[in-house]
This record gives structure tokens, sequence and C-alpha cells, in this order.
């Protein structure tokens, strides 16, 4: 047994031990939140058990002997269940065979003939109370290190008396990609110990003829303690000289000791309720992954191609998530409700209309529709539609029907939500004549509605309306995002920030730009809620009007702060220099046009100055250095 690592939690809101668990069920419910290599997990199973006291006097193994009694050491011990008709376990596994199976199975192949793959549910629910039983009958028999380790007394508990568990059974769905083509599910069994304030996450494995067991390489534990009033998280692995990293399900001990840990304590002492949604409820996550990878794959070359200003990456990938989904989602509907053509769409304000292009490639009808042209629109081809927001200038009905009109609208929008189409006891309202009017120059002869008043027909009453609380959006848009907030304002807030970091006991070693030996001060680090605490009232309460509010402002100023994961730390240049990506030519260009356009605030605000030279500093140390900044050259009109 190894402590891989440990970190002590500042509990001011006194939310533990309740916060504790609460940042467990986001790693047990959602791993991918921490574990970006995942897709998902799926819950199968929850049982409450007991943790079977060990018999008297036991015989010691060691952390490497297998689970079972009589089951020889090696890498493939554990506890077995036998499927029907076996009466020994089979060893022998072939590793790779199962993994190219399980692959295939995940990719919706069949795989060889009598290889067991991982498939929705190949491993039935009711099967966690057997593969319970088989696992606590060999730590009762013989195996008292796992058996410790499992009932490890947290405070407050009782050692004498028996310990209630929740057990639960969960698949871990990876991501799968061309960097990883053998990337299989993989089931947990994930033994929660309230009282004790622990929970153990023990792998599965399957051999060939269906038995399932546990193995002890990779059984890892999160612990809750507390000493002198002093709360501490610990992760901790059983057998860390068997620990085998896939770099996927099972990373590096270091990644569980430093990252999740570090995610795990602060997601403890957090006040709301964890902001992380199950986005997939409604899909299997294998297939979402699937689909995915195959989109990612396939419109990829749109990221190198891409003609606007915007993040092709972030656009790129955004979309192809949505795609992923919506294609998952009415594949099922459509199987569902028996129907065989697909879903037809329309996308409001579709932007660069991605979206609306793959949903159309891969078979949906539809069409985008925003209020202004896009440059890579032009890029798609005729089989997409995009489309001059639609404006209504004439009316296809009489003034006269405005009031049937507005009736046949909300019915129509109640019988999308699911309530009748009229109200009880009253029947149906018919449709008005229509006088068909072309749309001029329209592909497809859409028809317009005129949304203008109706002139010589009958008055209607706001209250009436469907949408008599709408209110329209401001022709003017504020900007909120505190960059219209008065300079002097701004600058009394980063000093303010400034002198809390720097008045921590965190220091940095390293010479300062005048050349001396002591070390330049880097601060403390804080977290945005601390130092919102350290603000006056008024400064709070402007801040929050802004979009972000204090974290915005503080990112803004990224040449003094960096904020990352909610807490603040003074930006240190030297590490920025070290960790700098080269930049393309028009990056460059900027950077070079921007160089000393500004003071340096650390030459004019920081005790021990610039950490960087003057010749390596980006910006200007005193107003000798200061230069004009680059006038951008504007463009000439096109006559």
């Amino acid at each position: 047994m190894a402590e891989v690592g440990r970190a002590a939690v500042r509990d001011p809101g006194a939310l533990l031990p309740g916060g504790f668990w609460a940042a467990v069920a986001v790693w047990l419910e959602r791993p991918q939140v921490a574990n970006k290599r995942l897709c998902g997990v799926r819950l199968e199973a929850r049982r409450s058990v007991a943790l079977p006291r060990a018999a008297a006097g036991p015989r010691p193994r060691s952390p490497g002997e297998g689970l079972g009694p009589g089951q020889t050491t090696g890498p493939a011990q554990g506890t077995a269940i036998r499927g029907p008709g076996e009466s020994q376990p089979r060893h022998g596994q072939r590793e790779n065979r199962r993994e190219v199976a399980a692959a295939a199975r995940l990719a919706g192949d069949s795989g060889p003939a009598g290889e067991a793959g991982v498939g929705e549910s190949d491993f039935p629910a009711s099967n966690l109370d057997s593969l319970w039983d088989a696992f606590s009958q060999s730590l009762d028999g013989g195996h008292p290190e796992l058996l410790a380790f499992l009932s490890w007394p947290g405070a407050g508990s009782q050692p004498e008396a028996p310990s209630s568990l929740a057990v639960v059974l969960r698949t871990l769905i990876p991501k799968t990609g061309p960097r990883c083509p053998l990337a299989v599910p993989r089931r947990e069994l994930v033994v929660q110990d309230v009282l004790n304030g622990t929970v153990t996450f023990l792998p599965l494995e399957e051999d060939d003829g269906g038995n399932v067991k546990v193995e002890t390489s990779n059984v890892y534990q999160i612990r809750l303690s507390q000493s002198q009033e002093e709360w501490f998280i610990s992760i901790l692995i059983f057998c860390p000289e068997r620990w085998h990293s896939d770099g996927i399900v099972y990373p590096q001990p270091a990644w569980l000791g430093e990252e999740l840990l570090a995610r795990l304590a602060r997601w403890s002492v957090e006040s709301k309720k964890s902001a992380f949604k199950s986005t997939l409820s409604l899909i299997s996550i294998t297939k979402y992954s699937k689909t995915y990878q195959m989109l990612k794959e396939k419109y990829k070359d749109m990221v190198k191609v891409w003609p606007e200003v915007t993040d092709p990456k972030k656009f790129v990938y955004e979309d192809v998530a949505i795609a992923a989904y919506l294609l998952i989602l009415w594949e099922e509907e459509r199987a569902e409700r028996g129907l065989m053509a697909k879903q037809s769409f329309v996308d409001l304000g579709c932007g660069n209309g991605l979206l609306v292009h793959i949903l159309s490639t891969e078979g949906h009808p539809g069409r985008g529709i925003d209020v202004r042209r896009r440059k890579i629109w032009d890029m798609y081809g005729p089989q997409t539609f995009l489309e001059v927001c639609l404006i209504g200038k004439s009316r296809t009905y009489p003034p006269a029907g405005e009031v049937a009109m507005d009736e046949q609208r909300t019915q129509y929008i109640n019988s999308r939500r699911g309530r009748p189409m009229s109200p009880p006891g009253e029947a149906s309202v018919p449709p008005p004549p229509r006088t068909t009017v072309g749309h001029a120059g329209h592909p497809g002869g859409h028809q317009a509605l005129d949304t203008g008043s109706a002139t010589g027909g009958a008055e209607i009453r706001a209250d009436q309306l469907w949408l008599s609380g709408f209110q329209p959006r401001e022709k003017a848009e504020h900007v909120r995002n505190c960059a219209t907030l008065p300079r002097d304002f701004i600058d009394q807030v980063v000093l303010q920030v400034a002198h809390l970091l720097l008045d921590g006991e965190q220091l940095n070693t390293g010479s300062a730009s005048s050349g001396s030996s002591k070390a330049w001060n880097r601060g403390g680090s804080l977290s945005l809620a601390e130092v919102a605490r350290e603000l006056a009232g008024e400064t709070l309460q402007r801040l929050k009007r802004e979009c972000g509010g204090l974290q915005t402002l503080l990112r803004n100023n990224h040449q003094v702060f960096e904020v990352v994961n909610g807490r603040v730390h003074i930006r240190d240049w030297r590490e920025e220099k070290l960790q700098r990506q080269p930049h393309s030519e028009a990056k460059r260009r900027l950077c070079s046009e921007a160089f000393k356009t500004r003071v340096c605030w650390f030459y004019s605000h920081h005790p021990d100055g610039c950490v960087l030279p003057s010749d390596s500093c980006p910006f200007a140390h005193g107003p000798a250095e200061l230069r004009l900044p680059r006038t951008p050259k504007r463009k000439k009109p096109v006559l």
C-alpha cells in the first residue's frame, strides 16, 4: 500500500464530510470532467452490502497474491465468477485477441466467433450480488491485506461494528480514435464506506469463458480523514508495484495524486451544487463516442480551410459534438416510432452553418437561417441550404383573420409541447382562408407573414396574444465584459488584489531583474471567493453588473494575474517564456507591433520590480522605452 497524494482541505463553510461525498459522486458518475480521455460512464447496478469480518487466524498473504483460496500467483489472479456450466475457472487468457474483439464489438462489428467482447449489456446487473458474494468470501477466507485496506478505520468509526457499504458496478467508456483504436470499456466495482470515509475502486476482468474477477493490480482508494480539526483527502494504491497504467482508463499514479486529488479537494468545499450535468443522459454513451469520432475524422479538414476569424477548432469540434448527439437521438426516435425517413430540421441563428452542413451531409434535410451571410457558406456546396433572414412584407391572410390565425399558432405551439390541440369543451378553430403569395427570389417559394398592424380589421388586445409578455432585445447591445469600466477603477482593483497576493508567505526563488540575489516575491494563491471577501461591498456590486464579474476583470489583466481552476496567482513571466509555443506569422507580427507599447505593471508596482530584464520583457520599463501603438490600416472604401 502506498499513499500517492494527500491534500489538506480548508473548510470555512463547514461543508465536510458531505462535500467530500458530493465530490466523489462527480468522479463516480462523471469521470470525464477530470479525465478528458474518457467519454463517460454507465452505472449498471447499486447494492447495499456488509463488509465481512476477517476469519480468526488467517494465513498471511503478500499483496501480490491472488484473492481466492487455492489460486496461484501471477498477473491474472483475482476472484472469479464462473459462468453457467463451468466447474473451474479458465486460465491462459488471450489478452490481445480479447481486446481486438472488444474493440470490434464497440465499433458495431460482432467480432470473431467465440471471442468475448464488451457490449452494452453482456454483464447483467443481477450478477452484482453473486460477484460481491464471491469477492467477500475470498476476503474472509484468506486475504487480510485487502480486507484491511477496504475497512480502514476512519475518524469517528467503530471498528468492532460491521460496516454498511454501498457497492456500485460501473462501466468506464474511453474515447476512441486513431491513437487508441483498442480502447475498450472497463468495468469496476466501487465500494463506498460512508462510516469510515473511504471509497475504493476495484477493476474487473473477464476471461474467454465469461468468468468475471476482481483484479488487485489497479486497486486504489480515496480517503477522508480528520486530525485536530483539520481535514485531509488522500489517494492510496493497494499494490503500487503492480500498478499498470494504460494512459486512458487507468492513468499514472502521479496524475491521481496531483490532478485528481486537487480537483476532489476543490469540489469538496464548493458551496454551490455541482454544475456538472449529465448531458448524455438520453442516448448511449458508447454510440456517442463512436459517432463523434467518425464525424471528427470526416470533417477535421474543415479546420485547415477555415476562412473565418473565429477559432476553427472550437467551432468545428463543438458542432461535430452537437451533430453526433442529434444523429443518435434521431436514430433512436425513428426506431421507437417505426419511421424510415430521416427527420428534417431548421437551425435558427445558424452562424457559420457547419452544423447544418454536417446534418445535411448525413442525410437529414434542413436549412439554416441567420441575419447575415458568412464567408464559409460558399465552401459547403449547393446541397447545404443557408439563408437573408426571412422578412415578411405582406400577409397571406386577410386582416380580419388575425384572431383565428393567432389561435392556430397557439394550438400549434401547445401541440408541440404535448398539450391538447384545443381547450376542453371547445372545438378547434378552422384555419383562415389563405391567399398564396410567392416570395420573390426565394428558393423553394417560401411564404412570408406580415407582422405589421392590421388595418381595417379587428383589434387584438395584448393579453390575448400568446407572446404578450415578449420583450425584444434592445437595439444597442451593452458591452458588459469589464472593458468599459473606468480605468482608475480597474487599476484600483488590480492593485488591491495584487497586494493581497504579495502579502502571502509563498516565495519563488530566482534573481530579480536588478541582478540582486534576493528572491523575487511571487506571492501566494487565493481563491476567487477569498479575494471577493477582501473587496469593498460597492466594488463587488459594480463588478457583479458585468458578465463574469471579478474573474473577468482579473483575466482581462493577464499581464499581472493568472486564474487557474478558480484560484488567482501572480503571473511569473519567466515561466511564460519557457512555455511559449511558436506562433503563426500573423500572431508574431501582432506581438511585434504591440512590443513595448504599454508600461510594465511589475516595473511600476511590484516591490521587487520586474522578474525579466528590460530587453526580454514585452512591456516598457519606464517612459524611455515606451513606443506609440501602431495605427491599424483602414480598408479603402469600395467604389
